[in-house]
C-alpha cells in the first residue's frame, strides 16, 4: 500500500481528493486540523495521525508536528537507491509517495490593518515549507501538491502523473512548489526588513542580497521591437496594485513605459497646481505637457480646433499638450489627470494616438474612445498616486542589476526660493510655467531642457549629450510653435483643398515654416491648396520671433556655460529654473543679468536626470 501525507491550512476540496486517494489504495498520514476533518468525514482506518506513526507527539502548541526522520526519510528516500531502501526497512520508515501541503496565510495576515508582530511570526510556516521542499527535491519519486486548484487535474491524469518512468508532470508540480516557496520566503524577508530592524532601531546592514519576487500579470503585444516577441507585464508581489488597469486593448512594452511616465507627470502637475493636466508621450519622453489655460480664438485656429467645438478645462489642457509639437505627438500615448469627459474624448477621437491613461472615463467618453483603432485602442485606468511613492527603481541589463531610490523631487512654488539674479520678479504665470517645464523634465530622457509659455511646454530638447544641443533643439521647436501663429501660417487653414486630412494640414504648416523642400516635395505641397501661397520669408520669420516674450526655461541639470543663456534669450526667455552647482554658476548668473532675466536655483540636489 502506498502512502500520502496531507497537511493543509486551506482545506478546500481536501475531502474529495482524500476520498480519491483512499479509493486508489493509498493510506493517508495527517495531523492537527487536517487529520480531524478527514477522520470525522471519511471515518477510514487508512487515515492515520502522524504523531501515532512517528511515536512523537505534537509539541510547542503545534509548532512541531511533521519535523521527524520517519516523515522526511520517507519523503527524501530515492527509490532507485538500494542503500536508501535498506535504511527505510531497517528503521521501519514507510516511503511517502504523495505530499499534499499548503502554508499558513502569512501574506493575508500581514496585509490586515494593525497586524501585531507576534501574529505575523506565528503565521510563518516551518513544517509545511520543509515538507514541500523535501518532496519537490525528490520529485522523481514523489508528487508534491501545493495548490488546491490542481486536485481535479491530478485526479483526471493520475495514472500518467504517477508513472515512475515519466517524471515530467511531477517535475512541473515541483517547479510550482519552489516558486511558491520562494514567494513565501520573500514576503517574510521583506516583512522582517521593514519591521524587525525598525523595532530594534538597527540599521539594515543586510543589503548584500536583494529579494524581489514578481508575479505575471499579462503578456504584451511585443517588446521594444516586433522581433522581441516575448514581452510581459509583471508586478512586484510587495506592491498591492499596478499604477494602472487595462480596460481595453493590448498594450505593448513602450506603451506601458509611456503610460507610467506620463501618468506620474500629470499626477504631479495636478497636485502642484490644482489644475487639469495633460501629457503627450512618444518613446518615453513627452512631446508636450500642459495644464489648463483657456484657448483664445487664435490658438483654436492654430491648433486646428473648430470654433464650435465645446472645450472643457481638461480638453484645453489636452489640446495644448498635444499641439505643442504635433508632428512628434503623432501616434502618441496620452495621459490626463482627471476623469475624461465627452468633450475631451471627442477631441482625442480625431487624433492619431496609440492609447490613453486617466483616472476614469465617463460612459460617453469611454464609448467614443473604444471605437478608435477598430476597438483595439489601449485604454488604461490610472490608480491615484501620492506625490512620493517610496518605491525603489531596479533596472536589469544583460545580467547586471542597478538599484536606486525613486526620484521624489517635486517642483512647486517652494522651488523658487533661491534667486541670485538682480531681477527677482517671478510672476505667477512664470512660476506656473516653470513648474510645468521642470516637472516634464523629470520624465524626459536626459540631457533635457524645456521651454514653456501659457501653461504648456512649447519646446522640449531631450536625450542630447550636451546641454547646449538641448537648448538649441528645444529653441527650434519653440520657434516653430510660435511661427505657427504667424498670420500667414494661420491663413493656410482657409486655403487647404476640401478633404485634406488633419495631420497633413499640420505637416504642411510646419513644412511652410521650415521651407526646405525638394522640388518634388514643393510640387506636392502646392497641390494641397486652392491657390498659390506666398512664401514666408526668413526676415518675416525673424521679425515675428522677436515678438515672442515671457517664455520660461527649465533645465534638468546645471548650465555649464553662458552660451545656453545667449541662445535661450533669442526666443524670449525671461525666466529660468535650474539646479545650479556648476563652477560656471557666477558666469551664468552674469549672463542672465545682462538680459535682465530672472533665474532661480532649485538646488544642486534637485536634478531631474532620467535614464
Amino acid at each position: 500500500m502506498k502512502t500520502a501525507l496531507i497537511s493543509v491550512f486551506n482545506k478546500s476540496n481536501v475531502i474529495q481528493f482524500a476520498t480519491f486517494l483512499l479509493e486508489n489504495n493509498y493510506q493517508i498520514l495527517s495531523s492537527g486540523g487536517t487529520y480531524n476533518k478527514l477522520k470525522m468525514v471519511l471515518k477510514s482506518d487508512l487515515i492515520k495521525e502522524i504523531s501515532l506513526y512517528t511515536q512523537s507527539p505534537e509539541i510547542l502548541n503545534g509548532r512541531v508536528k511533521t519535523l521527524h526522520p520517519k516523515i522526511h526519510g520517507g519523503i527524501l528516500a530515492k527509490r532507485s537507491d538500494s542503500n536508501h531502501i535498506q535504511q527505510l526497512k531497517h528503521l521501519e520508515i514507510q516511503p511517502i509517495d504523495i505530499v499534499v501541503c499548503n502554508l499558513y496565510p502569512f501574506k493575508e495576515v500581514i496585509e490586515q490593518t494593525n497586524t501585531k508582530l507576534e501574529d505575523a511570526i506565528e503565521n510563518i510556516d516551518i513544517g509545511g515549507i520543509t515538507l514541500l521542499r523535501a518532496a519537490a527535491k525528490n520529485y522523481q519519486d514523489v508528487l508534491t501538491i501545493v495548490d488546491t486548484n490542481d486536485y481535479t487535474n491530478i485526479i483526471d491524469n493520475f495514472e500518467q502523473i504517477m508513472d515512475p518512468n515519466n517524471n515530467i508532470y511531477r517535475g512541473n508540480y515541483a517547479t510550482k512548489v519552489f516558486k511558491i516557496v520562494t514567494e513565501y520566503d520573500a514576503r517574510i524577508s521583506n516583512y522582517f526588513d521593514k519591521n524587525i530592524s525598525t523595532l530594534n532601531n538597527v540599521e539594515d546592514q543586510n543589503n548584500n542580497v536583494l529579494v524581489r519576487v514578481y508575479e505575471h500579470q499579462r503578456s504584451l503585444k511585443y517588446g521594444c521591437n516586433p522581433q522581441q516577441s516575448k514581452a510581459a507585464l509583471y508586478k512586484n508581489i510587495e506592491q498591492k496594485e499596478n499604477p494602472f488597469e487595462v480596460l481595453n486593448g493590448n498594450p505593448g512594452y513602450i506603451n506601458l513605459l509611456d503610460a507610467i511616465y506620463s501618468w506620474n507627470l500629470v499626477c504631479e502637475l495636478r497636485n502642484a497646481l490644482n489644475l487639469p493636466a495633460a501629457a503627450s508621450f512618444k518613446h518615453t519622453s513627452p512631446a508636450g505637457a500642459a495644464v489648463y489655460v483657456p484657448l483664445s480664438d487664435l490658438m483654436r485656429k492654430v491648433y486646428n480646433i473648430s470654433a464650435d467645438k465645446e472645450l472643457t478645462p481638461l480638453a484645453c489642457a489636452f489640446i495644448r499638450a498635444r499641439n505643442a509639437d504635433p508632428m512628434c505627438s503623432y501616434g502618441d500615448f496620452i495621459a490626463l489627470s482627471h476623469e475624461v469627459d465627452e468633450a475631451t474624448a471627442r477631441i482625442i477621437s480625431i487624433e492619431i494616438s496609440d492609447g490613453i491613461i486617466a483616472p476614469g472615463y465617463s460612459r460617453e467618453a469611454f464609448e467614443i474612445l473604444n471605437k478608435k483603432k477598430n476597438g483595439q485602442y489601449v485604454i488604461l485606468q490610472g490608480n491615484v498616486l501620492s506625490t512620493t511613492h517610496n518605491i525603489c527603481e531596479i533596472k536589469e541589463l544583460h545580467g547586471t542589476t542597478l538599484v536606486q531610490e525613486e526620484n521624489n523631487a517635486i517642483t512647486n512654488k517652494e522651488s523658487f526660493q533661491q534667486i541670485l539674479t538682480e531681477n527677482k520678479l517671478l510672476t505667477e504665470e512664470a512660476q506656473r510655467d516653470l513648474i510645468v517645464a521642470n516637472t516634464a523634465l523629470k520624465y524626459t530622457q536626459s540631457n533635457s531642457v524645456a521651454y514653456a509659455k501659457d501653461g504648456q511646454c512649447i519646446g522640449i530638447g531631450a536625450g542630447q549629450q550636451s546641454r547646449i544641443d538641448c537648448v538649441k533643439l528645444a529653441k527650434r521647436k519653440s520657434e516653430t510653435w510660435y511661427l505657427r501663429q504667424h498670420p500667414k501660417c494661420v491663413a493656410l487653414f482657409d486655403e487647404f483643398k476640401k478633404g485634406t486630412k488633419r495631420q497633413v494640414k499640420t505637416n504642411a504648416v510646419v513644412s511652410y515654416i521650415e521651407n526646405d523642400y525638394t522640388d518634388i516635395e514643393l510640387k506636392k505641397w502646392k497641390d494641397l491648396f486652392n491657390k498659390e501661397i506666398e512664401t514666408l520669408s526668413e526676415n518675416q520669420k525673424k521679425d515675428f520671433i522677436k515678438t515672442l516674450d515671457h517664455v520660461s526655461l527649465a533645465s534638468d541639470a546645471f548650465f555649464p556655460f553662458r552660451d545656453n543663456i545667449d541662445t535661450a534669450v533669442k526666443v524670449g526667455v525671461r525666466y529660468i529654473l535650474q539646479p545650479g552647482g556648476s563652477v560656471a554658476d557666477k558666469e551664468v548668473i552674469e549672463a542672465c543679468n545682462d538680459y535682465q532675466m530672472v533665474m532661480a536655483f532649485s538646488g544642486a540636489k534637485m536634478r531631474m536626470f532620467l535614464h
